[in-house]
């Protein structure tokens, strides 16, 4: 649970890096592919910035 944040932000990552491969460069082009993978990354950032201060 504490790595939440962190799995989000790198599965968003993810998602990005793989529309450079060739046989997914169509998705790159695609508003929905390219969103999901921002608003992936927002809410890994928010999670993990509310996660880790509530431990503290």
């Amino acid at each position: 649970m504490k790595n939440l944040g962190l799995i989000l932000i790198m599965l968003g990552a993810l998602l990005l890096v793989l529309t450079t491969l060739p046989f997914m460069a169509d998705m790159a082009d695609q508003n929905w592919y390219t969103i999901g993978s921002l608003v992936l990354i927002i809410v890994g950032l928010i999670a993990h910035i509310v996660i880790n201060k509530r431990n503290y």
